[in-house]
């Protein structure tokens, strides 16, 4: 009897058994599956999203390159070489005073009246400029006028409606904003290239006090001179200029399009570029002196508007324009954008004294 009840009995142990484990693994299993299903729709989604933000990405960097590329021109100068006829030049094949030497560079069109930037050392002392725009046209090049010390030049051409580039402001480029550089490096025509903003206001690239540099890492190689450089809105930012050592190594510089713009404006209305003068001599302030910025004057030339308005060597700009003035550089190249005939307030620290004094900025003398 009690065996048979115990008989009895198993079945319903067992199936309670099952039941339990049904019930504790239940839970973890549809986990499971659950788990699986919500991981494949967020892989899905997240493919969507990743495929969808590459295509914008994509089509950021092509919309640009249709933007700005029918704006770029190559520029070939060409310089006649100044040769003795010679027996030993004969069998190299040169043949004496009627060789040629063509150099390359990029330019942009600023003007759809036929008026492109480039760079001054593109066409400096060149007999001859030639123009190719980005639908295969080929012009000869009137050099308008150049500044030697901004870098820049004004090339007109005999052709309308043209594609011309929209400004950007370079006052608001900060480090780190996404930039590309288009030109000819090499003769490679319109190549573009990406990177950011690595610096502003580098002064001291050159010997030049009258420039300071956007810094990239866009690559910059021979023949990209005189091209543009945009933001992210197809706006010129700055103009290709120099690159740091003989080799790209990532580090290359832009004149700012502010500087660009406006001495673009000055070549157009006088065919030169005006600056600003004081007639001062400035110096670095020495540890001696409590100002910790500023620029010593230490001459000052008779009969100069910086005398007229009572300016004495010893005294220490510390602001022009309501600028502040860091050091003498930072003086200069606010001066040589002030308009010629406009007064201006310096602040100056003379002994233990502050004060103001207005200044009328003169045309600087030609050198």
């Amino acid at each position: 009897m009690t065996s048979m009840a115990a008989s009895n009995r198993t079945p319903w142990l067992v199936l309670g058994l099952v039941s339990l484990v049904v019930l504790i693994a239940a839970p973890s299993f549809i986990g499971r599956i659950q788990y699986a299903k919500t991981r494949a729709e967020l892989a899905a989604i997240g493919d969507a999203a990743s495929k969808a933000e590459l295509r914008s990405v994509g089509k950021l960097f092509t919309t640009l390159a249709r933007i700005i590329g029918p704006s770029v021109v190559n520029v070939t100068a060409t310089r006649r070489v100044r040769t003795l006829a010679d027996e030993i030049r004969s069998l190299r094949g040169e043949h004496g005073p009627g060789l040629t030497d063509e150099s390359f560079g990029s330019g942009v069109v600023v003007d759809a009246a036929g008026v492109i930037l480039t760079n001054y050392h593109v066409v400096a002392q060149v007999d001859g400029i030639r123009v190719q725009l980005s639908d295969g046209r080929d012009f000869k090049a009137k050099l308008v006028g150049g500044d030697a010390a901004s870098d820049l030049a004004v090339l007109r051409v005999d052709a309308d409606d043209l594609p011309a580039a929209a400004w950007g402001d370079s006052d608001s480029v900060e480090v780190g904003e996404m930039v590309w550089a288009i030109g000819n490096p090499f003769g490679l025509d319109r190549t573009i290239t990406y990177g950011i903003v690595s610096g502003v206001g580098r002064r001291g690239v050159t010997d030049n006090p009258f420039q300071e540099f956007l810094q990239t890492d866009a690559a910059i190689n021979p023949g990209n001179s005189g091209g543009p450089l945009v933001d992210v809105h197809g706006r010129v930012v700055g103009i290709t200029t120099a690159i740091a050592g003989r080799e790209s190594r990532g580090i290359g510089f832009a004149i700012p399009s502010n500087t660009a713009r406006r001495v673009t404006g000055e070549i157009l209305a006088h065919g030169h570029v005006e600056r600003g003068y004081l007639g001062i001599a400035l110096r670095e302030l020495p540890p001696m002196l409590p100002e910790q910025q500023g620029a010593l004057v230490v001459a000052v030339e008779p009969k100069s508007p910086a005398e007229v308005a009572g300016l004495e060597a010893g005294d220490v700009v510390t602001s022009f324009g309501g600028e502040e003035i860091l050091d003498p550089a930072v003086l200069v190249l606010y001066l040589t954008r002030a308009p010629i005939g406009e007064t201006v307030l310096l602040e100056i620290v003379r002994g233990k004294d502050r004060r103001t004094i207005e200044v009328r900025v003169g045309r600087r003398p030609k050198e």
